[in-house]
């Protein structure tokens, strides 16, 4: 795999700065295992923030829902 591909989807996927060089490191010296194994973690790092972000959203839907109801008894 190119490593300046690699580089540029670990940052174009939000991958720190320093997972990135460990990640590029262990894919020069030929531990891909390694590399596979941190970039898994990563990916759940993102699903966990997605995660939230979904939750973040319902809250929002739940508050502009509360709010149209109050309108509407009151219109």
């Amino acid at each position: 795999m190119d490593l300046d591909n690699i580089k540029q989807n670990l940052s174009d996927a939000g991958c720190n700065k320093d997972d990135s060089v460990i990640i590029l490191k262990m894919c020069e010296s030929g531990n891909m295992e390694g590399a596979l194994q941190m970039m898994r973690k990563d990916r759940c790092r993102l699903i966990d923030e997605l995660h939230e972000s979904g939750r973040k959203v319902d809250r929002m839907d739940y508050l502009i829902r509360q709010t149209e109801k109050e309108i509407a008894v009151k219109g």
